[in-house]
């Protein structure tokens, strides 16, 4: 798996070099909106990185610096960010149809599943508070590439100390479900990566897992829904090419979740700490080049 990460690395270097030698200089107008092909590389790049822990905030800010992308506002993010939403409800499609039943028919559902949605309504609380408060500030900041490289060196640090989880025998309680949204809060930051601080969260606490990647993404459908909602209201006359991002978004994230749980069932989730490593360094070092 590290062998793989460090390859995948290595890959990114030209991707770098490319954007450091020929994205445009500080001063020249980028491209408003992205063409056709510019929306497919954008919306498989969010999907792959949505539930992959690499930071998918992170690698869009940098996949639009590379493709000289501009937009005004978060338009793009908006629609990409559904993508990935549909693909988890498409994933877990069974499992959130039984949380609701438990919910709506608790003679007919399970008990475990009506504690689950109690956990997960613990588990949103800390990235809802802190999206209310900050949701400003962090318009602000997300396009800066530097934090986002820097953020990425730290999701390393996060994802490598899951090497040193043994335990696994905890269940989710109101205590951990909290810890474990607190970490989700903290990925609003480009650069932090939801999946992995969540799950992170979750090994380091003695869960599963499988059980943890599994509350992280049930924590997504209410987290992405939630961050975007507002953002709807605002959105019209969107390009075609939009469009096209959400739906390579929504086929590319479906398959990252299918990925992801193979690789959690080896407990190699820390092998991704190098790409992390990998592309934040070589981002940081891009910018120096370029400035």
């Amino acid at each position: 798996m590290a062998r793989k990460t460090l390859l995948v690395t290595i890959i990114a270097l030209p991707l770098l070099a490319v954007w450091a030698l020929a994205s445009p200089p500080q001063g020249e107008q980028a491209n408003t909106n992205p063409s056709l092909l510019q929306g497919i590389i954008l919306g498989t790049v969010q999907g792959l990185t949505e539930f992959l822990p690499i930071s998918s905030s992170g690698h869009l800010v940098l996949a639009e610096k590379i493709l000289g992308v501009r937009q005004r506002g978060l338009g793009l993010e908006v629609l990409v960010h559904l993508g990935t939403w549909l693909a988890v409800i498409l994933y877990f499609r069974r499992k959130i149809w039984e949380i609701i039943r438990a919910f709506i028919y608790p003679s007919k559902g399970d008990k475990g599943d009506r504690r689950l949605f109690l956990y997960l309504v613990i588990g949103s609380f800390p990235a809802g508070i802190v999206g209310l408060l900050l949701r400003n500030p962090i318009e602000k900041i997300f396009h800066n590439p530097y934090l986002v490289s820097g953020m990425l060196l730290v999701t390393g640090f996060i994802l490598f100390s899951t090497k040193f989880s043994r335990r696994r025998t905890a269940t989710l309680s109101p205590t951990n479900s909290l810890l474990i949204g607190t970490a989700q809060a903290f990925a609003i930051l480009p650069g932090i990566s939801r999946s992995g601080t969540t799950i992170s969260a979750g090994l380091l606490q003695g869960i599963d897992g499988e059980k943890s990647a599994e509350f992280s993404f049930l924590l997504a459908v209410i987290a992405i829904l939630g961050a975007n909602l507002l953002e709807l209201r605002g959105l019209n006359q969107l390009p075609f090419s939009y469009i096209i991002a959400a739906l390579f978004s929504l086929g590319s994230g479906y398959l990252a979740i299918v990925y992801l749980l193979r690789v959690i069932r080896k407990g190699k989730l820390w092998g991704f700490s190098y790409y992390c490593w990998g592309v934040g360094i070589l981002g940081l070092i891009a910018l120096g080049i370029r400035h």
